[in-house]
């Protein structure tokens, strides 16, 4: 693995020190783009894998359908608040550990997805690893839930808060204006997955589909939720906390709260 790699891995793995506020704070994933991911999968009575499974933001509503899952999460703190999460969905297996590590041992899934988390599995492995799980024909889903504000003079005054403090990629980092048409189109930030799927040649049928809706978040929430992001986790507590509390008064001043357009971008592929 690349030393970016690592850091990344590293990143991946602070969001156990505030499953609970994970679990309460990130937005989910509409019922829309989940009938989506399973129609294309087409999967009968084959079971699905869930790649960084979190405490269950895209996990609940898939298992709401019946699907069966296998839900890896490399962190055990957030794979024991999603093991709490799924417990009357027998149909849910947590498997606590990294992708790279996991052994699907020969059986042959009809669906690999990843909700917000295939950023963090290792770029040199991962096409290889989808492969071998998925059975001909088997589907890969690969989705995220970017956001820009709605609001020009707040985006710019949140802006001015980043900057003091150096923070950048932050969800209310771009206005919803800034936003392309297309699912990808991040406002030119990197990360789309249709390049890298069609150099590896052994996937076909590619396919991407874009939902919007509107998000409104209180003050509080929308603290929360930053906090339980990565590149604020790996702060110091008090730069922190420093931080977290600008921003709450740039909202209190702005009517104590935030208006976001949530696009839900989806990548569908299937193997050869």
């Amino acid at each position: 693995m690349s030393v970016q790699g690592e850091v990344d891995m590293a990143r991946s793995r602070v969001f156990g020190e505030v499953a609970e506020l994970y679990d309460a704070a990130r937005p989910g994933y509409s019922d829309a783009l989940v009938a989506e991911v399973l129609a294309y999968a087409a999967l009968g009575d084959r079971a699905a894998v869930e790649v960084g499974a979190g405490t269950g933001k895209a996990t609940m509503p898939f298992a709401a359908t019946g699907t069966p899952l296998v839900c890896i999460e490399p962190d055990p703190r957030m794979a024991e608040v999603l093991r709490r999460n799924t417990v009357n969905h027998p149909g849910v297996r947590v498997h606590a550990g990294a992708f790279e590590d996991w052994q699907p041992d020969g059986r042959g899934y009809g669906l690999v997805f990843a909700a917000t988390s295939w950023h963090w599995t290792d770029p040199e492995r991962r096409w290889d690893l989808v492969h071998a799980a998925l059975a001909p024909g088997g589907a890969v889903a690969l989705f995220w839930n970017p956001q820009g504000v709605r609001d020009g003079e707040l985006h710019a005054a949140l802006a001015g808060v980043d900057r003091r403090h150096g923070m950048a990629g932050a969800p209310h980092g771009e206005p919803a204006s800034s936003y392309g048409e297309v699912p990808g189109d991040w406002a030119g930030q990197p990360g789309w997955p249709e390049d890298e799927c069609r150099r590896d040649g052994r996937f076909t049928d590619l396919r991407a589909v874009r939902y919007r809706q509107d998000q409104h978040y209180d003050t509080d929430h929308y603290v929360g939720y930053l906090a339980s992001l990565s590149r604020y986790r790996v702060l110091s507590s008090d730069r922190r906390e420093q931080i977290l509390a600008e921003t709450a008064q740039v909202l209190n001043d702005h009517g104590g709260g935030i208006d976001m357009a949530l696009f839900s971008d989806l990548f569908l592929a299937r193997v050869r």
